[in-house]
């Protein structure tokens, strides 16, 4: 499991790789688990860890069973990914993803990995959908890493899209301005899927 986190961290060191062509010939390869899941996908400047929390105890406390994918984590690579609750009496049990599952993804996947020259959260975020799928939950809330245009969680069809609010941040790599910035915020919105905007800003 060591050996496994030690590899995917290695990849930090090559930043951010905006773009969608490698998660999705990945995610092809594990036949398409993100096809299968009712996901919520949340972006924003600020506070969208906080909503993709609430939500994910609001589902759980209606029993429902919910993945919940955020970064980063505090202590332990698994908080990223994680189940909470199946039922009433277990709203509040949340289940991080085994170790074993996390070796066994990088062990069966490590090839493709570097024949795709994949980042580290591409590859996080394949396995969080490839093990929510598996665990066939009923929902699952999946913040974004990075802008939302681009970003890697972008290869969903959500049943609903939530932008917290805009702000000027990471502006090397999304814009300097304000509706700039929006723009890339706003990838996240599909076609005949429900938005909802957290904070209202004329710009």
């Amino acid at each position: 499991y060591q050996a496994a986190l030690q590899f995917i961290h290695s990849l930090n060191r090559f930043g951010s790789k905006p773009g969608l062509s490698r998660i999705v010939e990945l995610l092809n390869l594990l036949g398409n688990p993100q096809n299968n899941i009712s996901c919520i996908h949340v972006a924003g400047t600020n506070g969208k860890g906080s909503v993709s929390n609430m939500l994910t105890s609001v589902l759980a406390s209606l029993g429902y069973k919910v993945g919940l994918y955020t970064s980063p984590h505090i202590l332990d690579f698994r908080e990223r990914i994680r189940v909470v609750g199946h039922s009433r009496l277990q709203s509040g049990v949340s289940t991080l993803i085994p170790k074993e599952d996390v070796w066994d993804f990088v062990q069966k996947w490590q090839d493709t990995f570097d024949h795709l020259d994949m980042s580290f959260f591409e590859i996080t975020t394949s396995m969080a959908l490839d093990w929510f799928a598996r665990q066939k939950v009923d929902y699952v809330v999946l913040e974004i890493g990075l802008g939302g245009r681009l970003d890697s969680t972008n290869i969903v069809s959500p049943v609903i899209s939530i932008i917290t609010n805009i702000g000027l941040d990471h502006c090397d790599l999304l814009g300097e301005t304000l509706p700039e910035i929006a723009f890339e915020k706003a990838g996240i919105i599909k076609p005949r899927v429900p938005v909802v905007i957290g904070e209202s800003n004329p710009e």
